[in-house]
């Protein structure tokens, strides 16, 4: 063998890894992209098909409490579920779960049926979120999480985004129950590829060893302060998706107009995931995600102060900044913070505040609103996320600090992946 072979198959023996992690990393956006295309693909048609069989307003929104909580409060168990029985198993019972909920609900004909379905749909996403998140993270070494994880929630944004277009478009040309026959087939084909092209557990090598004691979640101050950041940014976020439509139709903005505030926001987010999620794995986690959160808190404050389209687009471009920012680097930090034994449960925990948050605002901002104006609860909103990002801020940077102290006083540890 001349010498080029031999340096050309050495090459190749270093290639081989990389490309394998992009492949698979490309596998989890895939699947990922399918499952939540299929699953919001429901949002706009579930309403009327609830409105068809006799539930009243009162009652959609119960039926989509019930699927949100659901939907949060389960996240953590199923992350729990996956450190101790595997990747594999929580998502195929997570997507069978979806893709049955979605083929069972065109038949429902009371309100009551409906909203049980439904909760199964919610414990089937709940599954699936975190463990799939999970998975992308066992693929690749944790000084590339963060761009990992860039890749897979651009996908998933695209098919949030995506989805309720392509659901309104299926109940015009086919009917409102035949989406959700559209809907469970896409989650089918995406069980279908968990099956067939999802590594299985040995073949991930990127478990190496933590130094961080895999003891109570509590004692992870850093875990803590990344799930504080969490529920602050989507505090306001939820403020925004659940309130700016009526305050942007209370000042004489059209349905068109308030649609093209939500893609200007979903648009900046998407763009911005990618290139932040690279620069996440070279600079400092807790600083990127301390930026993302300020500028959510100052862009929901100023969505009240808003008196037209061109203020609200600015405020719903630098909310989606903000996210696409602050979220790169909270996802990220999630993951290397976690002994990898414990890294489904804390991305359950993860999921569970971005549900809590938005839940929390919508439920108490209502009423801020209705007792003041619109001004007074985005302000408020904007206020609470604020204040939990100065939280996030301080109970990284402490952690940090006694982090520094102790590396200080052991100088033979190793102070790798401090987030």
């Amino acid at each position: 063998m001349s010498h080029n072979d031999l340096d050309n198959n050495l090459a190749e023996q270093y290639r081989t890894p990389g490309h394998r992690q992009s492949v698979q990393v490309l596998t989890c956006c895939v699947i990922g992209f399918i499952c939540f295309l299929g699953a919001y693909m429901r949002i706009p048609v579930l309403p009327l098909l609830a409105s068809s069989i006799g539930a009243g307003t009162a009652q959609i929104g119960l039926i989509n409490a019930a699927f949100m909580l659901s939907a949060g409060i389960l996240a953590v168990p199923s992350g729990l579920l996956s450190d101790r029985i595997g990747i594999r198993p929580v998502l195929i019972t997570g997507l069978a779960l979806m893709s049955c909920a979605s083929l069972i609900i065109p038949f429902c004909d009371t309100p009551l049926l409906l909203g049980g379905i439904y909760l199964f749909f919610g414990m089937g996403l709940s599954a699936f979120t975190p463990t799939m998140m999970s998975s992308v993270a066992r693929v690749v070494p944790r000084s590339h999480v963060g761009r990992a994880y860039s890749w897979y929630t651009t996908a998933v944004y695209l098919a949030m985004t995506f989805g309720p277009a392509t659901g309104g478009w299926f109940g015009k040309a086919l009917g409102i129950r035949e989406v959700f026959f559209v809907s469970g087939g896409l989650i089918v084909a995406a069980l279908i590829a968990v099956l067939l092209f999802l590594p299985a557990p040995e073949q991930h090598h990127h478990d190496e060893h933590v130094d961080e004691p895999a003891s109570g979640i509590l004692s992870n101050r850093r875990l803590l302060a990344a799930l504080v950041g969490t529920l602050g940014g989507c505090f306001g976020f939820g403020m925004f998706i659940s309130f700016l439509p009526l305050h942007a139709r209370a000042l004489g903005l059209n349905v068109g107009q308030i649609g093209i505030i939500f893609a200007a926001q979903a648009l900046v987010n998407v763009l911005l995931r990618i290139p932040f999620g690279h620069l996440s794995d070279r600079v400092d986690r807790g600083l990127m995600s301390g930026i993302g959160l300020v500028l959510c808190a100052h862009a929901v404050g100023a969505v009240g102060l808003a008196h037209g389209m061109v203020t609200l687009l600015i405020c719903a471009c630098v909310l989606g900044a903000g996210m696409g920012i602050g979220f790169t680097a909270l996802s990220a930090l999630v993951v290397v913070v976690m002994p990898p034994r414990q890294r489904g449960l804390g991305l359950g925990l993860y999921n569970s505040c971005i549900y809590l948050g938005m839940m929390l605002s919508s439920a108490t901002m209502g009423m801020i609103i209705k007792a003041a104006d619109f001004a007074t609860g985005f302000f408020s909103a904007g206020a609470v996320t604020f204040i939990l990002a100065v939280l996030f801020s301080y109970l990284y940077r402490d952690t940090m600090l006694s982090l520094k102290t102790q590396d200080q006083q052991a100088p033979n540890t190793t102070g790798k992946d401090r987030g």
